[in-house]
Order: C-alpha cells, then structure tokens, then sequence
C-alpha cells in the first residue's frame, strides 16, 4: 500500500488518515507532498491524485484507491477486522460511529479559525463565540463517551481506535491556541498526544522545512 499525505505540521487529514494506516497494521510506503508548493497544481492532475481532485491523504492498495479519512478508516476496517477500529459491543459502535461522522462534517468554525499546526503554541486567547459552542460539543461528546465506554482504557471507549483518530487533531489544536477544556479532557488529551504513533508524527513534523505562513497566525487560514 502507499499512503499520500501533506505536510504532517498543517494537514489534519493527513494525521487521520496516517494513523488508521498505523492502526491496520499493515505495511505502506509514505509519501509527503508539501501542500500549496509551486508544483502543487501540475501534481494533483498527475494519475496518483486525480481520483481525489488533489485532495490529500489518498490511499492506493494495488488499483484500488481511497481518498477521505474516514474512508480510509473504514477501508482498512474491511481488511483487517473492524474490531481493530471501533467497539465490539454493539451499543458502544453506534455511539463511536456517529461521533466520527460528526466529527467528520462539523465543527467547521474550529477548524477554519484554528487550523492545525503541531509546531506552534500561540498565546492564549479567547475564541469566538462560534468556536466556544463547538468546544462545549466536543466536551460533551467526549464525556459521555468516556463516562458511558471508556472505564477500561485511556481513551474515548477504552482502547485507541477509529474515534481517537478522528479526534486526533482536535486535540493538537487545543493545545497550539491553548482552548479553554473541560478538565476531565485533559487526561484524555495526555493520553492522545503520547500515544507512540502521535510522537511519531509530532517529531516528523518537527523535521519538516516547509513553512505556510496562512497556518502561522493564531487565528488565520483554514484546515
């Protein structure tokens, strides 16, 4: 397999899609491409990026070709067992379901107002009230998550799976703008940020040379 991904400093889908490769367990060549380059035009109409219109990360395994995180997740659910990606109990995998959907089609203010960016910790701020809402969603969906699934494990629903990928960059940015979280989130997010496979992605960040001065902003850019 060979996994297409932007550059691991900015590119939030990239991290989902990285680490449900992480999580299948199966061998796969990285490819970086760096996002908004001078070659970027010419290369999302090369044949390994027009299914996707560009759009990063992307998942070729043999002809087959996957784009969207949440795709990707469920592609490699298919191939190796889905309970290595969501709940066994059934009660317990339709909540975990829905949370990444909605994660995966909200918090649009969040993201367009706070993108990622692994490498900076900017100083504190109050977000936009738009933003607060959404925080307190994410807080709630978190503690009922934790609270109802999590009691064995340090995460969303005890053992790490396709909901803490999909919250993976949440959490990196509530730690770049220092958002204001519930204190119970705190545990949580310690647990997704040390997680081997997020140290792995935080040092390959901290490697990169490439520099988007759009995602350099507290409060500038989109995701």
């Amino acid at each position: 397999m060979k996994l297409i991904i932007g550059n691991k400093a900015y590119s939030s889908w990239s991290l989902r899609g990285w680490l449900a490769a992480k999580q299948a367990g199966l061998a796969f060549e990285e490819v970086v491409v760096p996002l908004y380059d001078a070659e970027w035009d010419r290369r999302r109409q090369g044949d390994e990026f027009a299914p996707s219109s560009g759009k990063v990360p992307i998942l070729w395994d043999g002809e087959a070709v996957v784009w969207d995180s949440l795709a990707i997740i469920e592609y490699l659910a298919d191939k190796v067992g889905r309970d290595r990606f969501w709940p066994v109990d059934d009660t317990a995998r339709a909540m975990a379901r829905s949370m990444a959907a909605e994660m995966h089609s909200s918090f649009q203010h969040l993201r367009r107002k706070h993108p990622m960016n692994i490498r900076q910790i900017f100083p504190a701020q109050r977000p936009d009230d738009d933003v607060i809402l959404e925080l307190a969603r994410i807080m709630e969906l978190w503690a009922q998550a934790r609270a109802r699934f999590g009691s064995d494990g340090a995460f969303l629903f005890g053992a790490f799976g396709a909901v803490d990928i999909m919250f993976a960059p949440v959490v990196t940015r509530i730690v770049t703008y220092q958002l204001p979280v519930a204190r119970f989130a705190t545990g949580y997010m310690e647990a997704v940020l040390n997680h081997r496979w997020m140290q792995d992605w935080i040092a390959g960040a901290q490697e990169e040379d490439w520099v988007l001065q759009q995602y350099e902003q507290p409060a500038a850019g989109a995701r």
